[in-house]
């Protein structure tokens, strides 16, 4: 087992926390991120999480919203005719309690090739995305967290210049948790701690 662990961490000022290793650092240190989203990066994997609040999409159904979310963000980032779906299930939240019973997540698995930036399509890189959607239909809120995890770096990409170009080293080899397992952890560790945060929630 690699030697990492996960480690809580606040969100959106504490009203909301979860878990995930110490590595991922808050990009809002570095350049301004809007106030719906967290953004955490590790440079050295080029690796990234993100947890985003936006209004219930009323459009997209509970069973299939986190592909729909997944096509979405494909569809953005200008890869919607390259998204290969690995897998789609649900995660049981076991701090995230609505009412009774414990809260649930759909998620979503695919690999696509994305630009860094502004950069165009011949800096491509391969990555895994990992997403998982929320439904706060009390607070009127779809929470979606997505992973990224490089498969393939494009010598092109400026993700290059900080990973060596090529395949990913792996996560076991680098002494690091697979970003599966991060991103199942912050999943299942996701708390709303002041509902507040979300125009007076509940």
């Amino acid at each position: 087992m690699a030697g990492e662990s996960c480690v809580p961490r606040p969100l959106f000022g504490g009203a909301i926390s979860t878990a995930f290793p110490a590595r991922f650092q808050d990009v809002s240190n570095i350049r301004q991120v809007p106030d719906h989203q967290e953004v955490f990066v590790d440079p050295a994997r080029d690796e990234s999480l993100i947890f985003e609040l936006l209004d219930l999409k009323g459009e997209a159904d509970d069973a299939g919203s986190a592909l729909w979310f997944l096509r979405d963000i494909a569809n953005e980032q200008d890869a919607g005719d390259n998204l290969v779906v690995e897998h789609s299930g649900t995660l049981e939240l076991a701090s995230l309690r609505l009412g009774e019973a414990p809260a649930v997540a759909g998620t979503s698995v695919g690999q696509l090739a994305v630009s860094k930036g502004r950069q165009g399509r011949e800096a491509q890189n391969i990555v895994r995305l990992y997403l998982a959607n929320i439904r706060l239909k009390n607070a009127a809120t779809d929470v979606l967290i997505t992973a990224y995890e490089p498969l393939l770096i494009n010598p092109l990409s400026e993700s290059a210049a900080a990973v060596a170009a090529g395949p990913a080293i792996p996560a076991e080899q680098a002494g690091c948790l697979p970003m599966s397992e991060i991103f199942k952890v912050a999943v299942m560790n996701f708390n709303v701690h002041d509902w507040n945060l979300f125009n007076g929630g509940p």
